[in-house]
């Protein structure tokens, strides 16, 4: 329940385990990274890729469930602060992808400076 407040309590902004430990109380890592794959795999969270090399999970904002993430969405990360959120709307696939090739995935990450370090 604790975890799931953190998120709650940053809706938009992508969090690290190491956030995560720091604002709990008497983390346990193993427990935060079970705890961590289960939100995921239940669509409460989603997997930030931010160009970074850490691993970070936010909220997931649409209706995401345990078959399928709905997350195809642009994140920003302030190179000052290093905070990453997720951006509103869809990333748009160019149309002349070669033929025979598949997307599995797609991560947009767009870096500057954020509101507060502008």
């Amino acid at each position: 329940m604790e975890m799931l407040d953190i998120f709650l309590g940053s809706a938009g902004k992508a969090l690290s385990n190491r956030d995560i430990e720091l604002d709990l109380e008497d983390p346990d890592r193993i427990t935060v990274y079970r705890t961590l794959k289960t939100f995921e795999q239940k669509g409460l969270i989603h997997q930030v890729m931010d160009g970074t090399g850490v691993t970070k999970y936010a909220i997931c904002i649409d209706d995401c469930d345990d078959h399928s993430h709905h997350d195809e969405h642009a994140h920003f990360r302030c190179e000052k602060c290093g905070k990453t959120t997720c951006l509103d709307g869809g990333i748009t696939l160019p149309s002349d992808i070669p033929n025979g090739y598949q997307i599995k995935n797609a991560h947009l990450v767009l870096e500057g400076r954020c509101a507060d370090c502008s």
